[in-house]
Formats: C-alpha cells, sequence, structure tokens
C-alpha cells in the first residue's frame, strides 16, 4: 500500500505541471489489466507529453518470503523544457528510483572500501559481558 502513495504522489507532482493552465488535457491511451493471481498492467499517455506505466506481481508466493514486486516508468516534461523520465522498482527493498536528473551517492574511497571488505570476511566474535 506505501507503494501505491508514493507511486501516486509521484504522478501527482508530475501532473500539477499540466494544472497550470485552464485547458483539459486529453488522455491518448489508458490501458488496464488485472489478473486473478493479483498481478497487474498499468500504463496511460496524456496530451501533453506525460506518460506512466507500471506492473506489479506477487513474489514467492505463499512462502514466508512473499513480497510484492512494483516495476515501472513515467515521463513528463518539466518547466524547464527538459523531458524527465523515471524508472523504479518498489519491493521488499524499499522504493528505489532511476533517473538521469536524480542525486547519487558518491563513490565510496578506495580505503574505506577495503576496510568494509576486510570487516565482513573478518567478524569479531563477541565477548560476553563481564560481571561485576
Amino acid at each position: 500500500m506505501k507503494f501505491a502513495v508514493v507511486i501516486c504522489a509521484i504522478v501527482a507532482t508530475a501532473s500539477a505541471a499540466s494544472l497550470s493552465t485552464n485547458e483539459p488535457v486529453p488522455i491518448l491511451k489508458q490501458e488496464q489489466e488485472v489478473n486473478f493471481d493479483g498481478s497487474y498492467h498499468t500504463s496511460y499517455e496524456t496530451g501533453n507529453g506525460i506518460s506512466f506505466e507500471e506492473q506489479g506481481s506477487l513474489k514467492n508466493a505463499n512462502t514466508e518470503n512473499a513480497a510484492s514486486e512494483i516495476v515501472g516508468s513515467f515521463k513528463y516534461t518539466g518547466d524547464d523544457g527538459v523531458v524527465y523520465t523515471i524508472q523504479y522498482v518498489a519491493n521488499e527493498n524499499g522504493f528505489q528510483p532511476q533517473g538521469a536528473h536524480l542525486p547519487v551517492a558518491p563513490e565510496i574511497p578506495a580505503a574505506i572500501q577495503r576496510s568494509l571488505e576486510y570487516n565482513a570476511a573478518h567478524p569479531e566474535e563477541e565477548e560476553p559481558p563481564k560481571k561485576h
């Protein structure tokens, strides 16, 4: 449910640019498919260049590792005239958007990366707490 809320918020934000005019925006194409197993596919395209596509399914159904997975993308033209495209996956690891305009974390310095790899390969055993 959280994923649906996040996606609706993103699409609403992308659509906000079209609200600056009073003219209605035509829907050029719209598709929706919901299957008996709970998987779905939905998409639409509007006259002002906004497009959205998403499909969802349940991974590992009927197991304790069952999790929803949603894969999608949307595109819109910003106020600056640039076309922005977001591709995303939403699953047990959270919402993971990708887009050329999104900030990315800096690379981990080589010395820190080596330290992390060493620590992962040589975990220290925990000492039991000392009694006083």
